[in-house]
């Protein structure tokens, strides 16, 4: 098996002619096309690689000449896409600028002629080029001949504005879809900053640094303060605190100590310790997540484009009755001219070019992007507003989600001491600690502390101190334990620290994450707006995972999940729904299940940089509710196009069946086209005015 990455690819359908492709090439077991990253890979014997690389390179050439296949291992940051998008701006202002001179200085023949052919080269050769070579290879019925064969037939009977203003439009529409799908594409690379690059691997000689897939089982591994551990493994020797979030999204770091279990991925945050490795680089925790989010986003069937399914049957249709009312009555009708019959199928063409589906769809789909962006959601591409209107089933991680992801002072209940001087204590025995628990306490404490001295930590326990003169115990039920101090239980969510003066317990307080304001509220919404059942994945532990799923509400719950314990639940609640599926999330770890789901969505004030990538649609302001807001606003630009489509396919045929018969006249021609496409725009800026309620 082997893996290419294909520059340049910037549309599904594309990606979808060069899979089948490469399929057909003789000794390839398997072609797929993963057009989110823009990865190609084949599945065949190693012995024929080599020879299918090169009938690979030929088919992809011959299909999209534009598009470069480079070895993923080879390749190198390329500028392709970014040139490609400069260059149609460039040819877009360009156009305007020189449309707005031909119309202000109203220019005489021949010149307004020129001008006009020089801007639709200028704007169009591309479509025009494609459109020939797609007739060359035998695929002739295309969005490029469409646009070609109706803008020519527009400027052969003299409409030269309407010609270069239907293709200027067509263009703006590829550019904006280009730029969507370039911005989606990052979502695989910016989670590859999270793989670890090097090993410090103890031999006899001494420490040697290699690369991680050089590293073989039960060799020793030391890791630095601020390294991230490169391969699955235990804990030999030393102790310290590790940042776990990139793989099960919680906050806080955890203690680790010899004889533990570190997975690859984690960062090792203030001292080093020495891992003997237990599995190899490819089957490590971190290897197995970076797969997972290639090729999850690959099971996403990529929607086609709807111009281009369109135009496979209404072009056809429209061409052939063009030809015939061009030819046929003058063979038949006696005294019929061929000129005018010529000149009504060329109206007949201006009459059915689809510009007003082709500017009003996409425009209420941009429109209602820009309307969702005004109540702070950013949606990465047209096709996830329409997933977004069809989804009932909204399943979320829990952590910087639903709740805050900050850990504070919950609950204190001292006993046989004033809380005042309960917290004193208690934030005078954790000054010195680094721990994120003796930070929250810290940063609930606002008073004086108190001289402490003989400072003693017990890993994964807590402290033992002496303060102003008493010894005091501050931590969780081991080190009460330890030091045989009767304590009663807890039933409350989040962590307990217990203390004890002088050997006699003093009571403790509870420190947890807590909800989201609108977390609560955004379940309800959910279930106004049409979304039928919700559920909650989350690494977190049982109890508290379903003390927060009451809370907020949530249909279902599932806690103690790694990443691929997420992406399999994920699948069997793809499998068991009829409708579009979304997953909501804000860490690393959620990424393959961002891209695995119809559509991710991210949190983004406080969410990683590759979890916000790797989404579709990212809540700028980290609530929750504006889910529903999003689903609504779906809800009604999809209404909105589909009233356009109606209304446009409606008069296109009323009229086209007039100019037929010769009852449409040039300027029901262009009201048939320019008319509604006007109509139709208007109606699409609706998408745009955002409301509360839908």
């Amino acid at each position: 098996m082997k893996s290419y990455r294909l520059e340049g690819l910037d549309c599904a359908n594309c990606a979808m002619k060069i899979e089948k492709g490469v399929q057909k090439i003789n000794g390839v077991k398997e072609a797929t096309v993963n057009f989110t990253s823009g990865k190609l890979t084949i599945d065949a014997e190693e012995d024929h690689l080599a020879t299918i690389e090169q009938e690979t390179k030929k088919v992809v050439k011959e299909l999209e000449p534009d598009v470069k296949v480079t070895e993923i291992d080879k390749e190198k940051v390329s500028e392709h896409g970014n040139e490609k998008e400069r260059n149609t701006l460039f040819r877009i202002l360009f156009s305007l600028a020189g449309i707005a001179l031909l119309l202000l200085f109203d220019f005489n023949e021949p010149i307004r002629l020129i001008g006009y052919l020089l801007i639709y080269l200028l704007i169009g050769y591309d479509v025009v080029k494609k459109a020939v070579m797609n007739i060359v290879k035998g695929k002739i019925f295309d969005e490029n001949f469409l646009m070609s064969v109706a803008t020519i037939g527009a400027m052969l009977i003299g409409e030269y504005p309407e010609a270069v203003a239907v293709m200027l439009f067509y263009q703006i529409g590829e550019y904006f879809q280009g730029l969507a799908v370039s911005h989606s594409r990052k979502s695989i690379r910016e989670l590859m900053a999270i793989r670890p690059e090097t090993a410090h691997v103890q031999t006899t000689e001494g420490l040697m640094t290699v690369n991680p897939e050089d590293v073989q089982i039960g060799q020793f591994v030391l890791v630095k303060p601020g390294e991230r551990v490169p391969l699955d493994g235990t804990i030999i020797e030393g102790e310290s605190l590790v940042d776990t979030s990139a793989l099960t999204g919680e906050s806080v770091p955890k203690s680790v100590y010899v004889g533990e279990t570190v997975l690859s991925g984690f960062i090792n945050k203030n001292k080093p310790f020495l891992v003997q490795v237990e599995k190899s680089y490819e089957n490590s925790t971190i290897s197995k997540l970076l797969e997972l989010v290639e090729n999850a986003s690959s099971k996403k069937a990529p929607a086609e484009n709807f111009i281009t399914k369109f135009a496979r049957y209404y072009t056809p249709v429209v061409v052939g009755l063009a030809v015939l009312l061009a030819v046929l009555p003058p063979l038949v009708v006696s005294g019929a001219a061929f000129s005018e019959w010529i000149y009504r199928a060329l109206t007949f063409l201006v009459i059915s070019c689809p510009c007003a589906l082709m500017i009003s769809v996409p425009l209420s789909f941009f429109g209602g992007i820009g309307g969702a962006s005004k109540i702070g959601v950013l949606v990465k591409g047209s096709n996830y507003l329409e997933l977004l209107a069809q989804t009932e089933t909204v399943v979320f991680d829990k952590t910087g989600t639903l709740t805050k992801g900050d850990f504070s002072i919950q609950t204190i209940d001292p006993t046989g001491i004033d809380p005042k001087k309960f917290m004193q204590y208690v934030a005078s025995a954790e000054q010195f600690s680094t721990h994120p628990i003796a930070q929250s306490v810290l940063e609930g404490y606002a008073g004086p502390l108190l001289p402490t001295t003989n400072i003693q930590e017990f890993a994964g326990e807590g402290i033992l101190a002496e303060v102003d003169g008493k010894q005091v115990l501050a931590g969780n039920h081991k080190l009460m334990e330890r030091f045989e101090i009767s304590f009663p239980s807890s039933q409350e969510i989040g962590t307990l620290l217990y203390l004890a003066i002088d050997q006699s317990y003093s009571g403790y307080l509870v420190i947890a994450d807590t909800l989201k304001e609108d977390a609560v509220d955004a379940l309800v919404q959910l279930k106004q707006a049409g979304v039928k059942n919700t559920v909650m994945l989350t690494g977190d532990s049982k109890k508290i995972a379903d003390h927060i799923g009451k809370q907020v509400g949530v249909d279902k719950i599932y806690s103690e999940l790694l990443p691929e314990d997420k992406v399999q639940r994920l699948e069997e609640i793809l499998q068991r729904s009829n409708k579009k599926t979304a997953f909501v999330g804000d860490g690393i770890n959620d990424a393959p299940v961002l891209a695995r789901a119809d559509v991710g969505i991210a949190m983004g004030g406080l969410g990683s940089d590759a979890a916000i990538e790797a989404a579709d649609v990212v809540i700028m302001n980290d609530q929750p509710s504006k889910i529903a807001d999003a689903i609504r606003l779906a809800k009604k630009t999809l209404k909105i196009v589909k009233q356009n489509i109606v209304f446009a396919i409606g008069i296109k045929i009323l009229v086209l069946a007039l100019g037929a018969f010769g009852f449409a006249t040039m300027g029901d021609a262009v009201f048939a086209d320019v008319g509604v496409t006007v109509l139709a725009v208007l109606n699409a800026m609706r998408s745009l005015h955002v409301k509360n309620k839908y």
